[in-house]
């Protein structure tokens, strides 16, 4: 697929309501929300018609189109998948890969089985510097486990119900007719919720325990310690779009986990949480 295939024009008003955008806002009102809403559509549509013939005014406008949409998100307190995936396609036609994953996986966390999000946000990965690769292990468990990482929590969380509701009618149809079948019925269902149940626990843990985040700098030094006096942890700089996960915080220093298993310090400034 061609780039054009997986970046995709300015879709909010399609897919979200003013009300709804406005449904949490903090300092904004709803007239200031809208004013920047439209300001930021007409200045990504205007950056696309001049993306061919005049790059660098294109770039300036996609620019202020991300900033537009920022200003709602963090002084309107509004949070919506389809705003995050908006500032995120503006990021990338910018070139700022480290911003344009941000946003993506922000976006992920609400609307984790779109598919142009997903398509973006994967294209998007492929165009940063640094391509850490997973421990083999950690591939095959996510491909042994694909329902508990691949299917989303909302969708998890139906099976369970279904699971247990199941369980509950076979038990009770089992009080008046006893069939050895109906025990089959039950430990199957019975089974599957509890896997269910135990997927949907394990992913609230993590996500209530530790944080994720993406590198913003262009390059940033990785260290051994949290401090500018401590010896580079690697022969090269990490780059803008590498993920990680947060160990802690120290100070203005990030303790990260790369995906290869790799730790390091960086500079808090260099990178953002998700």
């Amino acid at each position: 697929m061609s780039w054009r295939q997986y970046i995709l024009i300015f879709a909010i008003p399609t897919c979200i309501g003013l009300r709804t955008l406005q449904a949490d806002a903090a300092t904004l009102s709803r007239e200031q929300v809208t004013d920047l809403f439209s300001e930021a559509k007409q200045s990504f549509r205007q950056a696309s018609d001049l993306a061919a013939t005049d790059p660098e005014q294109a770039k300036d406008l996609y620019r202020k189109a991300a900033l537009r949409l920022e200003r709602i998100v963090q002084d309107g307190n509004i949070h919506n998948g389809k705003l995050y995936y908006n500032i995120g396609n503006a990021y990338f036609r910018i070139g700022d890969i480290g911003r344009s994953i941000l946003y993506y996986r922000r976006a992920q966390l609400l609307i984790p089985n779109d598919v142009n999000l997903l398509q973006n946000l994967s294209y998007a990965r492929s165009k940063r510097t640094d391509q850490i690769e997973e421990p083999q292990q950690k591939k095959i468990l996510k491909t042994l486990l694909f329902w508990h990482y691949d299917v989303s929590a909302k969708i998890r969380l139906s099976l369970f119900t279904i699971g247990v509701t199941v369980f509950c009618l076979v038990a009770s149809l089992r009080l008046f007719w006893k069939k050895s079948g109906f025990l089959w019925f039950m430990g199957i269902s019975m089974g599957i919720s509890l896997l269910l149940l135990g997927s949907l626990s394990i992913q609230a843990l993590g996500q209530s325990g530790n944080s994720s985040g993406v590198i913003l700098a262009n390059e940033v030094i990785a260290r051994k310690g949290n401090s500018e006096t401590y010896q580079p942890s690697f022969e090269t700089p990490l780059h803008a779009g590498t993920e990680f996960e947060l160990i802690e915080i120290r100070e203005d220093w990030y303790h990260i986990n790369l995906p290869d298993g790799r730790k390091c310090w960086v500079p808090q400034q260099s990178v953002g949480l998700i």
